[in-house]
């Protein structure tokens, strides 16, 4: 795992190395044990190195037998002793024993097909000296980010928005609509980032600079059908070799590891497979919070007793929040997943004991783990309802007291309710989203509104690429759609830029197995009723695991990796939103009207509603503002 950057000149006008360099040392962090470089007079490659395979030898940028090709590369190839094996069969000779040289030599046998050979996350640079061409590559779902631009004739790429902002020619001009795409969903999906000169390469994907032109390519997606036609005992049997696999890949390691512990199915499941595979208890490590709702090391506990690992917890407080001024800096634009915070503790403790860590994430996407995908089932069926039925339900509902928290069931179903009768994208909109259309006209300034010529009409530009998303999906099951949406979502510009970010501030490498392509491509093309059958979610998952796992660890009700951020905001954290979110330079901006803000904050601090996860979402894009425009 590591840190990568570099600049070429697209016109072959010569290369500034300090800026290389510069770029190189902002993210120590993410590999602090060696740094390198290759200069030419086109291009210049930086590497910060966290060693992970062939410590020694493993030193980046590395070439091919002739120097005529180089590569800065970040992340794993799982399948690189089998591709070894391959390779040197066809001729090619090999130097070290790192998966990063499997890269070099398996681009010289497939060129940029290469990369459907490749078995693992990773984000590299390769540059071809023979032909002048430059290639930039992000894996299938996006687990390792890179970040472009161009400017003065030169393309700039780093793993972090930090590094590319060490050049004095990169404007920090905001990109509002990224703001808007911020606003909707508290993420930034690519191509965008919130500076407007500034690109993310999309997962499965590629970009090619050559001859002074830069294209962008993709070179996998996931096929939902055909589905395969198969026994429920089949299904389950070649899952768990699927995943035993997956995991026994990812154990793969010059340097101690271990696995994060939440308690639930999916990271228990890893840890279970983990210590069928170690003749070493396996390091688990897990994260609680003094607040029962959001607590889940009991079941951590049960898990780690029923496998005999060493095990390692810590309880994250409110006072947490200090290392939020690090997170900001690290993502680079707003991020508004309040569960970066544990997940950034989680990582420190981690560390402190490993230098690699196995999780669960992915699970939900594959096997339909999340509530949504239930709760679009049902709203379909609900459509069908007689009007004069599906009113009066609705009135009687909507009766019910509310309770200031939206994790109690009453919230849950009013929620449910009022989208219930929406088309798909809008309804699941409602459940992912932070401010809707409606919500963002009353907060903007009119001022804001004009500027950035936003109409009144519905749905909104950010609103419609979930739109667009589920149109792409139209013709598969809503529950494959619905997964399918967030493969392409809330997977690759929330859940995993949160992992990549926090553990690499903690020069910590993070591996999901459950995000193995071939784990993905085989429950892809499952029937849906091995995903959710009724009620229940992750069906062939749990059937393939009884026996493996406990039955309290099964059969728990999800409750995600969640933090109490609207108990702390009306309590410890009360302070920070007024200096933050109420303060002066935040209301100056020009964004919001203040009396609206000023309703947020008042309406939550006094109990009528729960906007923990706006008033999050606002207090990160004024940090945000602080940090990198300001």
């Amino acid at each position: 795992m590591c840190g990568i950057c570099g600049v070429y000149n697209l016109h072959n006008k010569g290369l500034d190395r300090n800026l290389v360099h510069r770029m190189t040392s902002s993210l120590f962090h993410r590999g602090p044990d060696e740094e390198g470089y290759y200069f030419n007079t086109s291009v210049g490659l930086g590497h910060r190195r966290l060693r992970i395979i062939d410590l020694q030898a493993g030193k980046q940028p590395l070439s091919n037998e002739d120097e005529s090709i180089w590569i800065v590369f970040n992340g794993e190839i799982y399948n690189f002793q089998m591709l070894r094996l391959e390779l040197e069969s066809a001729g090619h000779i090999f130097k070290t024993h790192s998966d990063t040289e499997a890269i070099v030599h398996c681009y010289e046998e497939y060129g940029e097909d290469c990369l459907i050979h490749l078995r693992g996350m990773f984000a590299f640079a390769l540059w071809n000296g023979r032909t002048q061409k430059l290639i930039l590559a992000r894996d299938r779902v996006g687990q390792k980010p890179l970040f472009y631009t161009e400017v003065n004739g030169e393309l700039l790429f780093a793993s972090e928005i930090q590094a590319l902002l060490q050049s004095a020619s990169v404007s920090r001009e905001i990109n509002f609509q990224g703001i808007d795409l911020y606003m909707t969903y508290g993420y930034i999906p690519a191509p965008h980032t919130a500076f407007k000169e500034i690109r993310k390469l999309p997962p499965a994907s590629y970009l090619v600079a050559q001859n002074g032109k830069v294209t962008v390519h993709r070179y996998w997606d996931l096929a939902y059908t055909p589905k395969l036609k198969i026994s429920e005992m089949e299904a389950c049997e070649r899952l768990l070799v699927l995943l035993k696999e997956a995991v026994a890949l990812r154990m793969i390691s010059d340097v101690p590891l271990g696995a994060f512990l939440s308690g639930g199915i999916d990271s228990s499941a890893v840890v279970a497979l983990m210590s069928q595979l170690s003749d070493k208890p396996v390091k688990t490590f897990s994260i609680g919070f003094e607040d029962a709702a959001y607590n889940e090391l009991d079941f951590a506990r049960t898990v780690a007793q029923r496998f005999g690992t060493d095990h390692h917890e810590l309880i994250v407080q409110p006072k947490a929040l200090e290392i939020l001024p690090t997170l900001v800096r690290h993502y680079g634009e707003p991020y508004a997943d309040s569960s970066a915070i544990p997940t950034f503790y989680v990582s420190s403790l981690t560390r402190q004991h490993v230098t690699v860590a196995l999780n669960g994430d992915g699970s939900d996407e594959s096997f339909a783990g999340y509530e949504r995908y239930f709760a679009n089932q049902i709203a379909a069926f609900y459509q069908k309802f007689p009007t004069l039925l599906k009113k009066i339900t609705e009135k009687g509902i909507l009766a019910l007291p509310g309770l200031a928290d939206l994790r109690s069931g009453v919230q849950r179903i009013r929620r449910f309710c009022k989208s219930a009768g929406l088309p798909t994208a809008e309804r699941y909109l409602t459940w992912v989203g932070i401010f809707n259309s409606s919500q963002q006209h009353a907060l903007y300034t009119p001022e804001y509104l004009e500027d950035r010529r936003l109409q009144l009409a519905l749905p909104t530009a950010s609103e419609k690429w979930m739109e667009q998303l589920f149109n792409r999906n139209e013709g598969l099951n809503l529950v494959d759609a619905t997964m399918a949406v967030d493969v392409h979502s809330y997977l690759p510009y929330d859940l995993l830029v949160k992992v990549d970010i926090t553990s690499m501030a903690n020069s910590l490498e993070a591996r999901s197995p459950f995000l193995d392509h071939h784990v993905m491509e085989f429950a892809a093309q499952l029937p849906v009723r091995y995903k959710l059958q009724g009620r229940t979610p992750k069906y062939i998952l749990k059937q393939a695991l009884r026996g493996l796992l406990p039955k309290e660890i099964l059969h728990r009700r999800k409750r995600g990796f969640g933090v109490p951020v609207d108990s702390w905001f009306r309590n410890e954290l009360k302070p920070l939103l007024h200096d933050t979110v109420l303060s002066p330079n935040a209301l100056a901006r020009g964004y919001f009207r203040s009396g609206e803000v000023f309703k947020l904050v008042q309406e939550h601090l006094t109990g009528q509603q729960a906007h923990g996860q706006r008033l999050w979402a606002l207090l990160m894009l004024e940090l945000w503002h602080r940090e990198f425009i300001d």
